[in-house]
């Protein structure tokens, strides 16, 4: 909750990555919140109190996931509206003629972007979903210590660099100093 708080102020998109990572974990832990507290919340060095809120985040998270038919796969809604409100900024974002450096970005990451697509099959989904859920998949890889090749490792960088400018932008839309 505390790590949560401050990546969702902070950069929206190592939130919604964290968050995709802490909804594995919580099925990881069959949603069982005495497990999620004995193997996470007690291994925080904060105060009772601050274990029992971040406690009551687990069990909020449980139930929603239990609520949205999310236990087995798939993603909250908190986090689909979250992929859903960068693929509108991103979209505002390409029609701008005031965004060259972000639209560079995106047009670097696109052939990646389109490739992995092409290999996902029956996926509906949009760039951006597309380049987080290849971020995910990298970050799974290195948890699991499992080997990246130097090709895939350049194309996850430039998508990474693409989403962080998202990120940017998204934080300065929602401070209102983004200008389109």
């Amino acid at each position: 909750m505390i790590v949560a708080q401050e990546k969702r102020e902070n950069n929206i998109a190592e939130y919604l990555l964290y968050m995709w990572q802490v909804e594995d974990i919580i099925r990881a832990c069959n949603l069982d919140i005495a497990l999620i507290n004995s193997n996470i919340v007690e291994q925080y060095n904060v105060s009772k109190e601050k274990k029992a809120e971040i406690s009551e985040w687990y069990a909020n998270l449980i139930e929603m996931m239990r609520s949205e038919g999310k236990t087995m796969n798939g993603h909250l809604q908190i986090n689909v509206n979250i992929i859903i409100k960068l693929s509108e900024l991103h979209a505002q974002l390409l029609e701008s003629q005031k965004m060259p450096m972000y639209i560079a970005a995106y047009y670097k990451a696109l052939p990646y972007i389109a490739e992995i697509k092409s290999k996902q099959g029956n996926c509906d989904c949009n760039d951006i979903e597309t380049a987080f859920n290849s971020l995910y998949g990298m970050l799974m890889l290195r948890l699991s210590k499992k080997e990246i090749s130097n090709e895939t490792l350049s194309a996850l960088q430039t998508i990474s660099l693409f989403l962080s400018k998202l990120a940017e932008l998204y934080k300065k839309d929602k401070s209102g100093e983004l200008e389109l």
